[in-house]
């Protein structure tokens, strides 16, 4: 890998975000950082009680940054009734982080069946054994239910369970962040202006 610049100027970015966040995440990827597609996920419910996780990054294009799950889990319920989140990206031997926020909106049922038959099958018994955020009485538990969902779908393709599919951050703000000497960092901001973004710098 070559050089990594290590400052962000305006000129430097290109003006749609989305293509910044590619060129930033394939310098990840060649850094080695691990997991570059590592992402803390923040929701709230309707009241504002907020709360943040790890989940992978499993998509992004134009219509923003998909991920997957249970619907049913915690952050399922609270995207459901509240349906606005953020995302931070922290690329740590580059000194950089993305941060981004925007309404969330749930990925089409042929896209959530698409990439539900690539996950290893393991994955695809454990999404129907798992009752996401649910108390369990013991792990016992958790490996009886696994026990008979393998058997159920012994010899045959494990289906998408109904319950189990992806969310879309469709983005109205992110913000790129380089890491410089002395906490005089760089912040680059896009924010959505209708079809096209506006750029300005924050203070460090």
């Amino acid at each position: 890998m070559g050089m990594v610049q290590r400052h962000l100027d305006v000129e430097d970015i290109d003006p749609d975000p989305i293509i910044q966040f590619g060129r930033w995440f394939a310098d990840a990827e060649a850094a080695g950082e691990p997991q570059p597609e590592s992402m803390a996920l923040a929701t709230s419910t309707p009241a504002g009680v907020p709360s943040v996780r790890f989940v992978l990054l499993k998509g992004v294009d134009e219509r923003g940054f998909a991920f997957y799950t249970n619907y049913h889990s915690r952050k399922g319920g609270e995207l459901n009734a509240n349906p606005v989140a953020s995302l931070a990206f922290r690329w740590w031997s580059l000194e950089r982080q993305v941060r981004v926020s925007g309404r969330v909106l749930v990925v089409a049922a042929e896209e959530s069946d698409s990439y539900f038959s690539t996950r290893p099958r393991g994955a695809q018994l454990g999404a129907w054994a798992s009752a996401q955020s649910e108390v369990l009485g013991g792990r016992e538990q958790l490996e009886a239910d696994l026990n008979d969902t393998t058997a159920r779908f012994d010899g045959r393709e494990v289906p998408r369970p109904a319950w189990w599919g992806g969310y879309r951050i469709e983005p109205a703000e992110i913000e790129f962040w380089q890491g410089r000497p002395d906490r005089l960092h760089d912040r680059l901001r896009y924010e959505r202006e209708g079809s096209s973004w506006r750029i300005e710098r924050l203070s460090p």
